[in-house]
């Protein structure tokens, strides 16, 4: 939860309990066999235990697990009526062992509440509940990552998997790339102590990678989305608690399921009120809702997996990587969104897919009629969250200067320094050098340097943000040129054959053209 809070969805905004369940009878008759309900906080819902038995309910259906992400904090009250309604999962997110600690990550206090879950979770499996627990953390240099060894210590007598979780960029959770600690230096710290770790083979679809130090009743699992993301296996997907369908919890794309599902009810929401109407109507003709020996299902229901596979199929193989997922608009954590939604109907999906931009003009709009230069108005443009990345190389004649930038050993000082400054700068100044170019209030801007020794060259990449009626592409070139100008500058003393190439946008989102990117 960011410091500042979030703004509360309206309730007619939010799925209803029987939509829910609606949306979980689509999926299991499609093969689904596993639902997980996280949050926010779902232990908080008043009908959570309700909602649980009958999503269990499927279970004759093909529903093989009921699973449940948790902070854990009241969890301990309802547990019993959730293994009676089907539960077989629990991930509980604990970021720290300190109770001091915890109140100051989590501003309230909670801790013994917490244990007291998963003691009582030990004790049900004790009695054959057949619970697999597993404890989230969130690993953060300089703040909890002193206790890995005290989260390791928790496997030598107890049946958890603890799963490290590389930090990673959500609006509001002040992301820094210094605050994220790898996969690898987990790895290389706790062999320290345990030289014997071990990998343990898994499913191909795992989101983990588990491991297992031999004598250890319990196991260790990464969650490597930062440096070794698992795009390419990951089969989840995951319904907003406003209705929305996102194949990537890293990507900002979204389609609403809850829009298609209320044509049912005129656009309005299915309460239970209104889902024993429906049913009332399908035994007096025409059938809305079908259920026969099946799950509950629905007449428009191939509308719904339409939507669904379009969505699927436009899932990318990866997703960002760092230096660009931190600039990424996302919703906080607890949210998982952006504002507005981009498609509120299946009509508006099938003509305009996220991801795909409109239709280019088949005229330059910065020229008249006349074939005068003009500036293009944005009085009537929306203000949207917007993005751009732009990326060149230098490439040079021989190895020296990359030598010499390595060593920090050129006359004129720090080469990649200067350079990134200069590409900051130079986004700020793009109105003064490009005449048409709209004056626009910069959010972030970010120029990564990676030098390439064995090509001798170094990739330029610069991306910048914005809350504003015109996109950034410009700002992005002017940035990744001049930074690309700089390098030139400070080695032409040692190499004068350089070549700067390949300046290009390679990313632009937001305004009415939506997404591209460069394949």
């Amino acid at each position: 939860m960011p410091e500042e809070g979030v703004p509360l969805s309206p309730s007619k905004d939010l799925l209803t309990t029987p939509e829910i369940v609606l949306l979980s009878s689509l999926f299991v008759s499609q093969g689904v066999t596993k639902i997980r309900l996280t949050g926010g906080e779902p232990t908080v819902r008043r009908d959570i235990v309700s909602l649980m038995q009958q999503i269990g309910a499927l279970r004759r259906h093909g529903l093989k697990e009921l699973c449940l992400t948790t902070n854990g904090l009241s969890l301990h009250r309802k547990l019993d009526d959730m293994v009676e309604a089907g539960l077989t999962g629990v991930n509980l997110s604990l970021d720290t062992l300190d109770p001091w600690q915890f109140q100051i990550m989590t501003r309230r206090k909670g801790f013994d509440a917490v244990q007291k879950s998963i003691d009582k979770i030990l004790e049900l499996n004790r009695h054959g509940a057949g619970i697999k627990l597993k404890i989230n953390c969130v690993v953060m240099r300089g703040v909890n990552d002193r206790e890995i060894m005290s989260f390791v210590e928790m496997t030598r007598d107890t049946d958890v998997e603890v799963r490290f979780i590389e930090y990673m960029p959500f609006d509001g959770n002040k992301w820094s790339q210094n605050k994220m600690f790898s996969y690898t230096e987990m790895l290389d710290l706790i062999r320290e102590k345990h030289p014997s770790l071990q990998r343990v083979g898994g499913h191909k679809n795992d989101t983990s990678k588990t491991w297992h130090i031999p004598g250890f009743v319990g196991k260790l699992g990464f969650i490597t989305s930062m440096t070794h993301n698992f795009c390419g296996t990951c089969n989840r997907l995951r319904i907003t608690s406003d209705g929305n369908l996102k194949v990537c919890l890293f990507g900002n794309d979204e389609v609403s399921l809850r829009d298609v599902l209320r044509e049912l009810n005129n656009g309005d929401p299915i309460d239970e009120g209104a889902f024993e109407a429906l049913k009332q109507l399908s035994s007096q003709g025409p059938s809305l809702l079908q259920a026969d020996d099946g799950p509950a299902s629905l007449v428009n229901e191939n509308e719904l997996l339409n939507i669904i596979g379009m969505a699927v199929k436009r899932k990318k193989e990866k997703h960002a990587g760092l230096g660009d997922l931190e600039h990424m608009k996302n919703r906080p954590m607890i949210l998982i969104a952006s504002q507005p939604r981009p498609f509120s109907t299946a009509t508006c999906l099938l003509k305009q897919p996220r991801g795909s931009p409109s239709q280019p003009p088949q005229q330059l709009t910065h020229v008249s009629d006349s074939g005068t230069a003009r500036m293009v108005s944005i009085s009537e443009k929306a203000v949207t969250a917007r993005v751009a990345t732009a990326a060149c190389k230098v490439r040079f004649s021989t190895d020296t200067a990359i030598k010499l930038i390595k060593e920090n050993g050129m006359k004129k000082g720090d080469v990649l320094g200067v350079a990134r400054v200069a590409g900051i700068m130079a986004s700020k100044r793009t109105p003064d050098l490009i005449p048409l170019c709209h004056p626009i209030s910069i959010s972030h801007v970010a120029v990564d340097l990676e030098v390439d020794v064995g090509g001798n060259s170094i990739e330029v990449k610069a991306t910048v943000t914005c809350d504003g009626k015109t996109g950034v592409e410009m700002e992005a070139l002017t940035a990744a040129s001049t930074a690309a100008l700089t390098i030139y500058d400070m080695c032409k003393a040692v190499d004068k054959a350089m070549i700067i190439d390949g300046l290009r946008v390679i990313l632009k989102d937001g305004g009415k053209s939506g997404r591209w990117e460069m394949q």
